[in-house]
């Protein structure tokens, strides 16, 4: 047995950290993502916990909770017990969730993603206009927000390590606040199917210092000309 669940334990960890785990935050919204999946998990497994341990006295004891009506048991474990557990993780949900929503707070500069087979492109108004392709820049610890469109079929921009998902659709800008909170390299894909070269629409998150970002962007589309 140990020789099976130490492999497992190990396989199971390996997917909690690396550059498309949303497991190993590396900003604000996905920290609060992270945070969400780890209450959800909690509260699952005290409610699995709970019910193995039912199903063990049964087999244990035969005959245990006969005593309790079967129109007791429904209303015991049917309605009061999810009342009791799945309130409080539903509110903490839709805070966690509300937290996300680039609605606090004053407007933070704003980049333009456009999706479009099997490409991205992003364009930095605040920055003279600047275009590059593939490559994302962003300023360390600072929020900005990304306003994401498709010029084609849907798509869906998603850096795991910072955000969540959103879709790109055709005609419709969508917002997506993000927030690195150190300078250095994430990766960011389409996480909708969106055609035969879907495995190719993917991108690169730069991260800069702060002090550094204007010079480095400007760099960056220099050399992508």
């Amino acid at each position: 047995m140990q020789v099976l669940v130490q492999p497992g334990l190990a396989a199971a960890l390996t997917g909690c950290s690396g550059p498309g785990s949303t497991l190993d935050p590396a900003g604000p919204s996905a920290a609060s993502i992270a945070t969400l999946w780890w209450v959800m998990l909690a509260g699952s497994a005290a409610l699995f916990a709970l019910v193995m341990i039912l199903f063990a006295q049964v087999i244990r004891r035969p005959g245990w909770g006969s005593g309790v009506s079967p129109a007791r048991w429904i209303v015991l474990g049917g309605l009061v017990l999810p009342a009791v557990v799945l309130p409080p993780l539903v509110a903490y949900g839709l805070v966690s969730g509300e937290r996300l929503l680039p609605l606090m707070g004053n407007a933070p500069p704003r980049i333009e993603a456009e999706g479009r087979q099997w490409v991205w492109t992003f364009r930095y108004p605040d920055q003279g206009g600047v275009v590059t392709r593939n490559v994302l820049h962003l300023p360390a610890g600072v929020p900005v927000d990304i306003v994401v469109t498709s010029a084609d079929v849907i798509h869906s921009f998603w850096v795991p390590r910072l955000a969540g998902k959103i879709d790109a659709v055709p005609g419709h800008a969508n917002l997506l606040r993000l927030q690195a909170d150190e300078p250095g390299r994430y990766d960011g894909r389409c996480s909708e199917f969106c055609g035969l070269g879907h495995t190719r629409m993917r991108f690169a998150v730069v991260v800069h210092r702060a002090e550094d970002f204007a010079a480095a962007l400007a760099q960056a589309a220099k050399e992508q000309q």
